[in-house]
């Protein structure tokens, strides 16, 4: 079920209904219960794995509290090389394979396997790993009621593309849960139109611009056309991800939970270390504390701080895709985030002046929608042709890609970007008086009938990691 579908918005009404109408008791278990109907409903036969890796997390953590020095690292051992082993093979091996493969100079596809990646893989294992880490830690209580982990892991807003929460903020909901208030609820409404319209008006008229012009570089050749057609998929991943986490967040509110911030106007960003205080906010304060700091963070000199940067963004790459494009993305981010604390940390984490904020911001989006290219592109090849025609291709100027009414939508999209920055709209219209609030939500479906891509369903971008 897609959340764009009307299937889930009837599943998620009928969730609504038994949850707030049935007996208290029994609320945890109609969200876990509807959770698992969520994932059967994309492949029934993987709910196997992600009762096996509740297990041993939720195993592996109360082990953990109940033992003392080289045995708690055991069980943490345990955990984390479950997760990664699981993770590592569902994900990499097919990619490690060829590798090998090539290396060896073997048959082709000697070793490769048909895997199909477990949907949402990647967001339930670093979110089970923080958990057990917390514990080992000792920031963190081990759970002692499994159905209530095994709602942490699979409740179904957020099982699939994130945010990825932490155990104390899930927790802190579920066992000091309330109802959410009038304000909240028009909140999680507003953030659920807000999403869908995100994905299905802007993200999906984007998506098959992006594609053909990824799937056939060279039959757009020139410098317009590559760099419009770089524009048209970082325009679709951020509205398709932030559409999704948008969605997310709203249905959590209406049942009582809340998620923290996931996007933060990124493309609004004066440097690349603002834009990644902005960006997949939950992941990167996951790869903060989970791998930055345990790595030594900026604690042991600026070589080592350079070097941690680097393997934090190169194993973020990682953790998107299984290719070298995806490694090659993460390093260029961690490149940038160098050079940035080698040119002056304070300069780029302080915002500019006001009049070299604009210079800032599209020099930002530059870069940016650069590393975009390495994110989007099928091979390391077609990264080069298309970088190359970026900056300086020899086909001439080229075409631009994006009609030129889509362009204005994105215009008039910066536009409420720029005025969210400064007065936090949504928060402001769900206090705002019923007709200016009826009026948003109007204006949204709206555009979902008039612009949206409404005969096709077309999966959110992050389903595949």
């Amino acid at each position: 079920m897609l959340f764009n579908s009307l299937q889930f918005f009837v599943f998620f009404v009928v969730v609504l209904v038994l949850f707030y109408l049935g007996p208290r008791a029994w609320r945890r278990w109609v969200l876990l219960l509807a959770s698992y109907f969520f994932y059967m409903s994309w492949n029934a036969k993987f709910v196997a794995l992600l009762l096996t890796l509740t297990a041993i997390d939720y195993t592996a953590a109360l082990w953990i509290e109940r033992s003392e020095g080289t045995r708690r690292k055991r069980f943490l051992v345990l955990s984390l090389a479950a997760n990664l082993g699981f993770l590592g093979f569902f994900k990499y091996y097919n990619f490690l394979a060829e590798n090998l493969v090539s290396l060896l100079d073997l048959r082709p596809h000697m070793f490769a396997l048909s895997i199909i990646l477990p949907l949402g893989i990647s967001f339930h294992t670093f979110q089970s790993m923080s958990y057990v880490i917390d514990v080992y830690r000792g920031e963190q209580k081990a759970i002692r009621n499994p159905v209530d982990y095994a709602l942490f892991i699979a409740f179904f807003p957020q099982l699939v593309a994130g945010p990825i929460v932490r155990a104390r903020e899930f927790f802190g909901n579920l066992f000091h849960w309330e109802a959410p208030t009038s304000e909240e609820q028009l909140r999680g409404v507003l953030l659920m139109f807000l999403g869908l319209t995100k994905k299905i008006a802007l993200a999906d008229r984007f998506s098959p611009i992006a594609d053909s012009y990824f799937r056939n570089a060279a039959g757009h050749a020139g410098a317009m056309s590559a760099w419009t057609g770089a524009i048209a998929f970082a325009l679709q991943i951020f509205f398709d991800f932030s559409g999704y986490t948008d969605m997310a967040i709203g249905m959590a509110l209406l049942l009582g939970f809340h998620f923290p911030v996931n996007f933060r106007r990124p493309y609004l960003a004066f440097s690349i270390t603002d834009f990644w205080h902005r960006w997949h906010i939950s992941l990167s304060r996951w790869l903060r504390d989970y791998l930055y700091i345990p790595l030594g963070g900026n604690r042991h000199g600026n070589l080592q701080t350079y070097r941690n940067l680097m393997l934090t963004m190169l194993l973020g790459g990682l953790w998107h895709g299984a290719s070298w494009n995806f490694a090659i993305w993460g390093a260029y981010h961690g490149a940038l985030l160098s050079l940035e604390r080698i040119a002056g940390r304070k300069r780029f984490q302080d915002p500019p002046a006001w009049w070299l904020y604009p210079f800032r911001a599209i020099a930002t989006f530059v870069l940016v929608t650069v590393g975009w290219v390495f994110f989007r592109a099928a091979t390391f090849a077609d990264t080069r042709y298309i970088i190359g025609q970026m900056f300086g291709g020899v086909s001439g100027p080229g075409d631009i890609v994006i009609p030129i009414w889509l362009l204005v939508l994105v215009a008039m999209s910066l536009l409420l970007a720029v005025a969210e920055e400064k007065w936090e709209g949504i928060e402001r219209l769900a206090r705002a008086p019923a007709w200016a609030y009826a009026t948003a939500l109007i204006l949204l479906l709206v555009s979902v009938e008039m612009i949206g891509v409404t005969e096709q369903q077309i999966p959110f971008v992050y389903f595949q990691f």
